[in-house]
């Protein structure tokens, strides 16, 4: 199962399929072949796995497979993988993590009704955290939220005059494009769309475009500039034309959006925070101090310091002379404002 999960996390982080790596496994417990899922539209871990046995010569009737995810049971761009274990005769599957999607699940149950002895629930955690962002997207019913903050140590994200390249340095910069690089989506505000006009791309160590593209949103009722970066080359452009992050989320869900990136400005992250819609924030912090200017987040209708929304740190790193801080809501405690709106509450410089 430790192959399997190495396995899979060669698998693109981004789109609207999982990470699954698989192992196939002789009776008397030697390697026949390996596999794993390459994206939407290519065979799934399993399929990949069986191919390359059958490349190696291996017999797999009788074989265990050991796959990070439970088999699919449905027919989308590929085939059902519980068929094609049944019709190679494996013998024996054991499971990391049962699939959650009504649509592909079942595949478990169909290889027991065939005789196949199904193992569930081994390395069920380490499993869970390939999974990553797409397990948190199908269990929810919305896309998983990482929140990106770049601050100086006082908080801020922009000098008093509005400038605000750059805060942090090129080590940060560097790593926040691998992780547009891996997300499906990223949003900013209108307002920001106006003030900063982004490009959102994904650029890769030379400055140039990386593969992936994520999608490119603006929140808010204007759309983005029309002679703005964000018409130039990069992912496809969506205006979601509202202020409720609830809206946002449904109109990406519908999309296959499984991971969104907010990147700014001050009034869409306390929105997004507000709403307790943020699932993980990563925060660059610069040893700079700027005194004034607009903050990292806007007002998020905390009144005491009982009420403050406390995460719970998850990785602590060091970017050049900068410092990364992930960190996660704490499970049980309900979002800050919970009794006021979850709106967008827009200040004048970034009205939209």
């Amino acid at each position: 199962m430790a192959r399997a999960l190495e396995l899979a996390l060669r698998g693109p982080a981004h789109g609207p399929n999982p990470r699954v790596g698989c192992v196939l496994v002789s009776p008397d417990g030697h390697p026949l072949g390996e596999g794993w899922h390459r994206g939407a539209g290519t065979p799934h871990a399993e399929v990949a796995a069986l191919d390359d046995a059958r490349g190696r010569g291996a017999v797999v009737r009788g074989a265990t497979a050991v796959v990070t995810l439970e088999p699919c049971d449905h027919t989308g761009r590929t085939g059902p993988c519980s068929r094609a274990l049944l019709d190679a005769g494996v013998s024996r599957v054991v499971i990391a993590v049962a699939d959650p999607n009504p649509v592909a699940a079942g595949g478990a149950a169909r290889l027991r009704a065939a005789g196949v002895d199904v193992v569930a629930g081994v390395s069920e955690q380490e499993g869970r955290a390939v999974l990553g962002p797409w397990l948190h997207a199908i269990e929810h019913g919305r896309p998983f939220v990482t929140l990106k903050l770049a601050t100086s140590l006082d908080g801020r994200v922009a000098a008093a005059d509005g400038s605000s390249r750059w805060i942090t340095s090129q080590a940060s910069r560097r790593d926040a494009h691998v992780l547009r690089a891996q997300v499906d989506a990223i949003a900013v505000g209108s307002g920001t769309a106006v003030t900063d006009d982004p490009a959102l791309t994904a650029r890769d160590e030379a400055g140039g475009l990386a593969d992936h593209q994520p999608l490119r949103v603006v929140v808010g009722r204007r759309p983005a500039p029309a002679n703005g970066r964000l018409r130039g080359p990069g992912g496809e452009l969506v205006h979601a034309a509202t202020h409720d992050p609830r809206e946002v989320l449904a109109l990406l869900h519908a999309r296959e959006v499984r991971h969104l990136l907010v990147e700014g400005g001050p009034t869409i992250a306390a929105a997004f925070l507000r709403a307790g819609l943020v699932d993980e924030v990563r925060a660059y912090v610069a040893p700079v101090f700027l005194g004034a200017g607009r903050p990292a987040v806007a007002d998020l209708g905390i009144g005491s310091i009982d009420g403050a929304l406390r995460l719970e740190p998850h990785e602590v790193r060091r970017l050049g002379p900068d410092v990364l801080i992930v960190s996660r809501p704490r499970p049980h405690d309900p979002p800050p404002g919970t009794a006021q709106t979850i709106h967008l509450v827009r200040t004048p410089s970034e009205e939209s």
